[in-house]
């Protein structure tokens, strides 16, 4: 996908990705992972959403990574704070309180850059990018997160009838991606259709959401 496509979502406000509400797969499986007050949750292609304010409610610190300027921004103006911004070599970085996110190449930030992280919610990252950006993407995230824990979200649905983004990324390939370095636990699944408007409209008899906890290898 072309950074443009994304930036072209976002000025048009065609944001059907964007949840009104907070993730209910969050809210019920982030007590998996028994995180420590205080810890450090990173959150790939955050946009605005309303997950990071959730977060930091829960005591939490949290940083993302966003493409979008106007995403970003909006976020801070959502959350009714006003950011210190610089620059980093992606992009800029924006941050208040506990809450910083860094506006730009995902694909640039580093580990040193982006800091020690407890854990990873992917909610709408590995989905939003095709099949081959997805094998750059696991590595990239593993390493730039230290291997750190995982809660992602994943999509499952029949590519014939309707193509993404989200794309579908079905277990196999959850596997493929991660199995190597971390342990693999299904901790949900369910058949979404009736909240997708836009899938059902276009005729997609299933859109199965599957949440995965990532747990890495070292620490089993």
């Amino acid at each position: 996908m072309e950074s443009a496509f994304w930036k072209e979502k976002w000025q048009k406000q065609e944001l059907g990705f964007h949840l009104p509400f907070v993730n209910p797969v969050l809210k019920r499986n982030l007590s998996a992972f028994d995180l420590a007050a205080g810890a450090r949750v990173f959150v790939p292609l955050c946009g605005k959403t309303l997950d990071m304010g959730w977060l930091l409610a829960q005591g939490h610190r949290v940083v993302g990574a966003e493409l979008s300027e106007l995403a970003v921004r909006q976020l801070f103006e959502e959350l009714g704070v006003a950011p210190e911004v610089d620059d980093w070599a992606g992009g800029q970085r924006w941050r208040h309180g506990e809450l910083t996110v860094f506006q730009g190449d995902l694909f640039q930030l580093t580990a040193e850059q982006l800091g020690p992280v407890d854990l990873v919610y992917d909610r709408a990252a590995l989905v939003a990018l095709p099949e081959a950006m997805r094998a750059r993407y696991a590595p990239h995230l593993r390493a730039l997160t230290g291997a750190a824990p995982q809660l992602l979200i994943a999509f499952e649905y029949d590519p014939a009838e309707m193509d993404g983004p989200p794309f579908p990324v079905f277990a196999e390939e959850v596997r493929r991606l991660y199995q190597d370095h971390y342990a693999l636990r299904e901790l949900s699944r369910q058949d979404v259709i009736e909240n997708q408007d836009r899938f059902k409209e276009a005729g997609v008899t299933a859109f199965v959401q599957v949440a995965w906890k990532l747990n890495p290898l070292a620490a089993v």
